[in-house]
């Protein structure tokens, strides 16, 4: 075939080592698309990482500044391509060019850019401590390595060449080997092409930036495990992040995780009594935003039975009914969606609307609500919380409070969970009890705001315990703290001053550096 993509490696263009290939398809008319991309073979994945290797030592010793030009290069050429990398991710994705694409997702990509541009110059993610006593001095330092694996629902905000773990793992100074998704390869090769002309012309090592298409799982596996890898970051589906999981594990190798999460949402009866009305609109409209396809979509809500309660049921019933039904992000998220929803059924979860697959355009899925009695979802807690990713939600009915926090204690670890409350304070009593229980469950607990949506703030977190996550302290939104994913702590111990990295010397130009002096610790603003 005449029409193979080739891959970025050490800085070339060139053809891949591959034995297969494979194109994408436009969701919205189950058509593939003409391009044929490679799947790599080991040789291809071994020569990135070497190559990568040898740039992230070079990285290491470029100054921030330096690589904070690169990102904010980088940004200026998606800005000035918004059109082609628009275009090229709707017939991917189906997701609309506008508002979606081009009014909303790619200025935050290109502000993610230049935010973790400002934290690599800023370098207050390294945590730098100085014991002026011992003369014992650390700090968070590059990595190595940084392979990010993509999803498909934000192509840009996420992309393995462009989005937020990619900014991070540059801006603190490491290469990053880019494996596109298969849903969206063209997508990601435009980001490339595009990052790479950033490196050329910011004079960065060429490999910073390289790209394949696909791999093997086994390869997959290996490439997360390789003594060449500072880290992983991955976004996708809870099966396949668990075999890498398993795989970096079991060699020490960092990787961070974006799993699965159904995002509780607690709807407490004063709320329902004041404005549940509102409350059913406001749900129906956050779950089937996007076809649902976003990982803190509301997937889960919670609810005590009352008059109200039954009456809001009813009311988002109708709602998820006469709403319209957006196309899904690939054939796999319509049979994903299809089989996690049969067996929330096969469970025992009885269906408030929708149907089958195929109701609206392209590959797609009725939209569709579930409910549950509490008692019933507590026999199989860990089955009724099997993710339907897309445009479907289940709602869990309690007979009181006691059976409400029971359903939340059994919950697995999410990104968000929510609680929406009486404005007049009728059910701040009730808050108290439960709000513990459901704080160590959830990375970001929100009041009176359903999850959708992570905004671009330094107090964002978008993470959360297993297996939203692989780890509960770590976020893949929010700069700077993003970046400290991507460092290892260094000590410095009797270091030769003009040895030291300039952020732990003793006239450090470059911010906040923690002492201990005599005993105390401090912390001071050197610049200014």
């Amino acid at each position: 075939m005449s029409d193979i993509q080739p891959v970025l490696i050490a800085g070339q263009w060139k053809a891949a080592d591959s034995s297969d290939t494979f194109q994408a398809d436009n969701p919205a008319t189950k058509q593939p698309l003409a391009p044929h991309y490679p799947v790599s073979n080991w040789s291809d994945v071994d020569a990135a990482l070497s190559a990568a290797a040898e740039a992230s030592t070079a990285l290491a010793q470029l100054p921030p500044e330096k690589i904070a030009a690169f990102l904010v290069r980088f940004a200026e050429l998606i800005e000035a391509n918004a059109d082609a990398l628009c275009e090229i991710a709707n017939a991917e994705s189906g997701l609309p060019i506008s508002p979606r694409l081009k009014d909303v997702e790619l200025p935050r990509t290109s502000n993610q850019l230049r935010a973790a541009a400002a934290a690599a110059i800023e370098r207050s993610w390294k945590q730098a401590t100085i014991d002026t006593k011992t003369n014992i001095r650390a700090y968070s330092g590059s990595l190595g390595p940084v392979c990010v694996f993509g999803p498909n629902n934000f192509p840009f905000a996420f992309g393995s060449a462009s989005g937020g773990d990619f900014a991070a793992a540059i801006a603190a100074g490491n290469a990053v080997i880019a494996k596109a998704n298969p849903s969206c390869p063209g997508t990601t090769q435009l980001m490339a092409k595009l990052a790479f002309q950033a490196v050329e012309e910011t004079d960065l090592p060429p490999a910073t930036v390289q790209l394949f298409f696909h791999c093997s799982y086994d390869d997959g596996v290996k490439l997360v495990s390789d003594p060449r890898i500072g880290a992983t970051a991955y976004t996708g589906s809870r099966r396949a992040g668990l075999v890498l999981k398993e795989a970096a594990d079991k060699h020490g190798k960092p990787i961070y995780l974006e799993l699965s999460s159904v995002n509780p949402v607690v709807i407490m009866p004063g709320a329902l009594k004041e404005r549940g009305d509102k409350l059913a609109d406001e749900f129906s409209g956050s779950c089937l935003m996007g076809a649902g396809q976003f990982c803190t979509n509301p997937g889960l809500v919670l609810v005590i039975d009352n008059e109200e309660t039954q009456k809001f049921i009813a009311d988002s019933a109708a709602k998820f009914s006469a709403a319209p039904v957006g196309t899904l992000l690939s054939k796999n998220v319509e049979t994903g969606l299809t089989v996690a929803l049969q067996t929330l059924k096969e469970a025992g979860a009885q269906q408030l609307a929708g149907g089958d697959a195929g109701a609206g355009t392209g590959y797609s899925h009725a939209n569709t609500l579930l409910k549950v009695d509490a008692g019933k979802f507590l026999t199989e807690p860990e089955l009724f919380q099997t993710e339907a990713f897309g445009n479907a939600s289940l709602i869990v009915v309690a007979k009181d409070l006691g059976e409400a926090i029971a359903v939340i204690d059994s919950l697995e670890g999410n990104l968000t969970g929510c609680v929406y409350s009486d404005t007049q304070g009728s059910d701040d009593a009730a808050y108290a009890e439960l709000e513990p229980h459901l704080r160590v469950k959830v990375g970001r607990l929100l009041n009176d705001k359903m999850p959708t949506g992570v905004a671009v703030s330094p107090a964002m977190n978008h993470g959360g315990p297993f297996p939203a996550t692989g780890h509960p302290a770590f976020t893949a939104v929010g700069i700077p703290a993003a970046l400290v994913r991507f460092g290892m702590l260094q000590c410095y111990d009797n270091v030769r001053p003009a040895r030291l990295p300039v952020e732990l010397q003793d006239k450090n130009p470059t911010g906040k550096t923690w002492r201990l002096i005599d005993g105390t610790w401090t912390t001071d603003d050197v610049a200014s």
